[in-house]
């Protein structure tokens, strides 16, 4: 018999199989689940939302013109959001759970929060929105889903993983957050590639799920999730730019350069935060900590004008419809009085996210520079503006990419912005981030 010698080095290496799909009986019996999760994630989006609507018309309206004062004088800005971070303050030390841990050390996508914070961070976080408080509902919104997510996973299905359910909850928040299930299929893509690996294999002969697998019931969930919202609240992260058509190398440069000042000025803020945190905190209660924190916010919003308060959604469309109406120094003075409103607000506990007030940060910033430089186009200014801030604050390049791109959804603009994402990465990456551990020390 003769046996044949073959080279193990020449010889060609057989492909890999992939890895087969779940089967569909594993996948079917998420689907009912996905959707209820997706859609209650976008109610309570809007239900807390328009709650807080409703009492930002009492705040800034009613009140003020029961009263004969001026809504956004310098005395009733500076006592609405010295009473916000009075009453915040009462709920986070007397409601059950003090409204969830210290905003500081929390991320947009974390562990369960115990059921009984939720109503507590709800609380909080509508009066934070309807004060004026530069903050998003993004984080508490996103955690008060989870924990509900995962407190009917754990009834549905006791033996299942927790992750499931905590990415369902994120999934259709996000979903119902942007009105589009793709942000939060980006997120989750993230999250994945960054968690550890599981240290024990799988079983023999078992296949490793596929991407699409993992994804299947959140993007349900996200999808959910963002119709109901279109359809009951139509959120629009659209702004009213000028057209752009086809890039020059001028527009190559200014994105390069707006892009790379935005992360470089966020970061200055994200170095800062640590010790801004930590000053709040050296004060002996929570109520005081939270009631100087409105005072300085209220400082800070009289410097800044109406616009720098409240979340920035609206304010952003409002600075976009009309930018000529602001100066260079005025548009550069509401980006930084912005930017140090969310250091303030995250430093002294108020809860709430950080996305929607760094793109009105990224927006006046990158109309800034078109104010000073007419040849830098509006679209890639806001744009690059953007890119450069959320990269900073959130350290997720796909969500800030994403962000970036729907402000003005021109197709011209995309080639610019992954470029100009390439420097203002190397100038954060590494970097200390917009949280913290519970010792008080910046993440990386």
């Amino acid at each position: 018999m003769i046996h044949r010698y073959v080279d193990p080095v020449t010889v060609p290496a057989q492909p890999a199989a992939p890895p087969p799909a779940s089967p569909a009986r594993a996948l079917l019996p998420l689907i009912l689940p996905a959707l209820v999760i997706g859609v209650g994630s976008s109610l309570l989006l809007i239900g807390v939302s328009g709650a807080a609507g409703l009492l930002e018309d009492v705040l800034w309206k009613t009140l003020p013109d029961a009263l004969g004062v001026g809504p956004w004088s310098v005395a009733w800005i500076l006592a609405v959001l010295t009473a916000t971070g009075l009453a915040v303050g009462l709920v986070a030390w007397k409601v059950h759970g003090h409204a969830g841990p210290d905003p500081a050390t929390t991320g947009l996508v974390d562990a369960p929060l115990p059921l009984g914070v939720v109503p507590g961070l709800l609380v909080v976080t509508g009066l934070a929105l309807a004060g004026g408080v530069s903050l998003g509902p993004e984080n508490p919104i996103t955690a008060a889903n989870i924990a509900l997510a995962y407190w009917l996973g754990r009834r549905l299905a006791p033996g299942s993983p927790a992750q499931v359910w905590v990415a369902l909850g994120a999934a259709g928040t996000v979903g119902a957050l942007f009105g589009t299930p793709v942000a939060a299929v980006l997120i989750l893509t993230e999250s994945m590639v960054s968690a550890p690996r599981p240290a024990t294999p799988t079983a023999p002969g078992e296949r490793a799920p596929t991407l699409w697998d993992q994804l299947f019931a959140p993007l349900i969930a996200a999808g959910a999730g963002g119709v109901t919202s279109v359809m009951l609240s139509a959120p629009s992260f659209h702004l009213p730019l000028p057209p752009f058509s086809n890039p020059r190398w001028p527009d190559l440069i200014a994105a390069l350069v707006i892009s790379s000042a935005g992360a470089a000025l966020a970061l200055v803020a994200v170095c800062a935060f640590p010790y801004v945190h930590r000053a709040f905190h050296l004060l002996p209660h929570p109520v005081l900590a939270l009631t100087l924190g409105g005072l300085v916010l209220g400082l800070l919003g009289a410097l800044g004008g109406k616009l720098t308060l409240f979340k920035g959604l609206e304010e952003i469309g409002v600075l976009a419809s009309d930018p000529g109406a602001y100066s260079a120094g005025s548009l550069l003075l509401m980006t930084v009085v912005k930017l140090a409103a969310v250091l303030v607000a995250c430093g002294s506990g108020f809860r709430g996210g950080r996305i929607f007030p760094s793109v009105f940060v990224g927006v006046a910033l990158g109309l800034a520079a078109n104010a000073l430089v007419p040849a830098v186009h509006p679209a890639v200014g806001v744009t690059c503006g953007v890119l450069g801030v959320l990269l900073a604050v959130t350290r997720q390049g796909w969500v800030s990419l994403f962000t970036a791109a729907i402000l003005a959804p021109d197709p011209g603009l995309l080639p610019l912005l992954c470029v100009a994402l390439l420097p203002a990465w190397l100038l954060v990456s590494g970097r200390p981030q917009m949280q913290l551990d519970y010792s008080g020390a910046p993440l990386r």
